[in-house]
C-alpha cells in the first residue's frame, strides 16, 4: 500500500458514493408508480426514465474507465458528486417527463463515475482479497435499495410525498462528498504494476474476457431490471409489491456481508452457477405466485443474485488483471446497457401485453386516465395483474442460460492458474 493512504476512510467513503447510487434505485422503484399517475406517464414512458440512469451509467463508466488512469480516481469522484447533487435537485423540483429524464441521466452518470472510480480502487486497496472486498463494497448496493425501499414504503405509507423521499439521498451524498474532497488517493493497481497502457487494451481482446462481457449483459438483466420493476409488475398481484425489492435486497446485503467464507468454499465460478441456478427458481416462484408466496420467491431470488456483480468483478480482477480499470469498468458499463435496453423493450411488453388482455380496441391511455370509469379500472387492473407475472416468465430464460454458460466456464477454469501483479519497482 502506498504510503500516507488512508485504506478505511477511503474504503467508507467509496460504500457512501454506493449507498446514494442504490438509494436512486430503491427510491425510483418505491416512486415510479406515484410517478406515472401524477404525470399522467404510460408504462412505456416510465420504462424509458428508469432506463436513463441504466445508459447513462454505461457511458460514464465506460468513459471513466478509460480516463481514471490519466486523471486519477480522486477528480473522478469528485465529479460523481456534482453529478449527484445536481441530479438529486432536479428529480425534486421535476414537472414531468422531460425534467425527469434528465435528472435521472444526471443520476446514472454519477453512479457509472461512482463504479469507474471506486472499482479499481477497491482492488487497488486491497490487492490480496478482491473478490471478497467487491463484494463488502457492493453490498451497499442491495443496502441502498433496501433502505430506499424501506423509505418510499413508510413515506407512502404515511402520506410524506415523493420529494421529500428523493431529498434523503442529500445527506450521503455531502458526506461522502467531504470525504472525498479531503483524502489523498492510491493510483491503480495496473499503475502501480507497471502494465502499459497498450498491454491493458491488448488484454480486452482475450476470449475469456469477451464471454465474461456477454455473460454480464444476463447477470445485470437478473438482477437490476427485475429489482427495478418489481413495484409495477407485482403491485397487482400482492398489497405490498415494493416488500419483495425490501426482502430480496436484504438477504443480499447478509449475503454479501458474509462473502469471504462463500467465495473460498465455492470459488468465484462454483458461486456463479448456484447464484444463477437459484436466480431462476426464485423468478419462477415470483411469476407463478400469489399472495405470500410471492415473498418467498423474492428471499430465494434474492439469494440467487446476491453475488452476481461482485464476483463477476472479481472474476475479472483476479483472472484477467492486465485489463485493468478499463476491464472492470466495460463489464460494469455492459451490464447497465443491457439492462437499459431491456428495460425499454420490457416496458414495451408489458404495456402490448396489458392492451391484449383489455377489451379489443381499447385505448390504454384511455383506461390509464384519472377519469376513467369504475368499469374501465377495474378491467385495467385485472389486465396488468395478469401480465406482471408474464414479463417475470420472460425473464426467467435469462438465468437458465446463465446457469449452463457457468457450468462450462467451472470446468474451463478448474486448474488453471491465477495470474499475479507485482508492484513495479520505482
Amino acid at each position: 500500500m502506498q504510503a500516507n493512504i488512508n485504506r478505511q476512510q477511503l474504503f467508507v467513503a467509496s460504500c457512501l458514493s454506493l449507498l446514494v447510487t442504490s438509494l436512486s434505485f430503491g427510491i425510483r422503484a418505491g416512486i415510479l408508480g406515484k410517478l406515472g399517475t401524477e404525470f399522467g406517464l404510460s408504462a412505456t414512458q416510465l420504462g424509458v426514465i428508469a432506463s436513463t440512469a441504466f445508459w447513462g451509467f454505461p457511458l460514464a463508466v465506460i468513459i471513466g474507465g478509460m480516463v481514471v488512469d490519466a486523471i486519477g480516481m480522486k477528480r473522478l469522484l469528485e465529479l460523481a458528486f456534482f453529478f449527484h447533487l445536481a441530479g438529486i435537485v432536479l428529480t425534486i423540483f421535476a414537472g414531468g417527463f422531460w425534467s425527469l429524464f434528465i435528472s435521472t441521466l444526471l443520476i446514472g452518470l454519477a453512479n457509472g463515475t461512482v463504479e469507474a472510480a471506486c472499482n479499481p480502487l477497491v482492488t487497488s486497496l486491497y490487492p490480496d482479497n478482491k473478490t471478497t472486498k467487491l463484494n463488502h463494497f457492493h453490498l451497499w448496493f442491495p443496502g441502498g435499495i433496501f433502505i430506499g425501499t424501506l423509505i418510499s414504503f413508510f413515506g407512502n405509507e404515511q402520506g410524506i410525498s415523493w420529494q421529500i423521499q428523493v431529498g434523503t439521498m442529500l445527506i450521503p451524498t455531502l458526506i461522502y462528498g467531504f470525504l472525498f474532497f479531503k483524502l489523498k488517493f492510491p493510483v491503480t493497481e495496473r499503475v502501480a504494476a507497471g502494465i502499459s497502457t497498450a498491454e491493458m487494451y491488448r488484454s480486452l481482446g482475450k476470449p475469456l474476457f469477451l464471454f465474461m462481457i456477454i455473460l454480464m449483459f444476463g447477470t445485470a438483466i437478473t438482477e437490476l431490471y427485475t429489482g427495478q420493476w418489481i413495484e409495477v409488475l407485482l403491485r397487482n398481484v400482492t398489497n405490498n409489491a415494493i416488500l419483495v425489492l425490501t426482502i430480496s435486497t436484504g438477504v443480499m446485503v447478509v449475503g454479501r456481508a458474509f462473502a469471504g467464507p462463500v467465495v473460498h468454499r465455492f470459488s468465484p465460478q462454483g458461486v456463479l452457477i448456484l447464484s444463477a441456478i437459484l436466480s431462476a427458481v426464485g423468478l419462477y416462484i415470483l411469476g407463478h405466485s400469489d399472495g405470500n408466496l410471492v415473498y418467498l420467491g423474492a428471499l430465494v431470488f434474492g439469494i440467487g443474485v446476491c453475488y452476481f456483480w461482485p464476483t463477476m468483478l472479481g472474476f475479472v480482477a483476479e483472472n484477467l488483471p492486465k485489463t485493468g480499470a478499463v476491464g472492470l469498468n466495460l463489464m460494469g458499463g455492459a451490464g447497465m446497457f443491457a439492462v437499459s435496453l431491456y428495460t425499454i423493450a420490457m416496458g414495451w411488453y408489458y404495456d402490448s401485453k396489458v392492451v391484449g388482455k383489455l377489451p379489443e380496441g381499447a385505448d390504454l391511455k384511455a383506461y390509464s386516465a384519472p377519469g376513467a370509469t369504475p368499469e374501465m379500472q377495474s378491467a385495467l387492473t385485472q389486465a396488468k395483474t395478469a401480465a406482471g407475472p408474464e414479463i417475470i416468465n420472460a425473464t426467467l430464460l435469462i438465468p437458465i442460460i446463465l446457469t449452463v454458460c457457468f457450468i462450462g466456464l467451472y470446468f474451463y477454469m478448474k486448474n488453471k492458474p491465477k495470474p499475479t501483479l507485482s508492484v513495479a519497482a520505482h
